[in-house]
């Protein structure tokens, strides 16, 4: 029977230690909840034209859970006006750090205009050769999706080629949903900075 090794025992799985901060390995907060302090500078979370609203809602929400700033760009499937948020019911959109830009050349110029030239961006697309399990990223960098139907354009992957990355899938599903794929992402960007132990 394979057994799998237990936690650091040498498995060769395990790519990055465990914070040695005891800030970042989490402490409860006076409701109980596990809490560690956010990341300075944050990751930048980014979606392209996206499609699905509670995919959208759902985003929002990890991004106010990790104090990370939600950036939406060019035309949107639906409306995020405050009747709209409210009437869905997302009780924590006040907490989103959101931030609207009209199409990819507004947002390429305010992201490099608060990170500096840089900062990286992070394109997530299925058809990537780099798997992110294996990029190295940086507080700061910026997490690029596309829209649930058709993903990133091929042309601003083809010019950020070597930013490109993929979550890796063993199924024959075509991708994550977006949601789960942002925080995927998110998340394991957090823990390979140390962030979070």
């Amino acid at each position: 029977m394979n057994v799998p090794p237990k936690p650091g025992s040498g498995d060769s799985h395990t790519s990055v230690p465990p914070s040695a901060d005891p800030e970042r390995q989490g402490s409860q907060d006076a409701t109980g909840r596990l809490r560690v302090p956010p990341l300075e500078p944050p990751f930048h979370i980014v979606l392209l034209e996206p499609e699905i609203p509670p995919n959208t809602g759902n985003v929002a929400r990890i991004c106010a859970a990790t104090s990370s700033p939600l950036h939406l760009v060019g035309p949107l499937g639906f409306r995020i006006d405050e009747h709209s948020v409210r009437r869905a019911g997302l009780d924590y959109w006040h907490l989103v750090d959101l931030r609207r830009h009209l199409d990819w050349p507004h947002f390429l110029h305010a992201f490099r205009k608060e990170r500096g030239e840089s900062a990286r961006l992070w394109l997530f697309t299925g058809k990537a050769r780099q798997s992110w399990f294996h990029a190295s990223p940086s507080p700061g960098d910026a997490l690029v999706f596309g829209k649930e139907s058709v993903g990133l354009p091929e042309d601003l992957c083809a010019m950020h080629a070597d930013w490109t990355v993929a979550i890796p899938t063993s199924g024959g599903v075509r991708s994550h949903n977006l949601a789960n794929a942002v925080g995927i992402a998110l998340y394991e960007g957090l823990r390979r900075v140390g962030a979070i132990g």
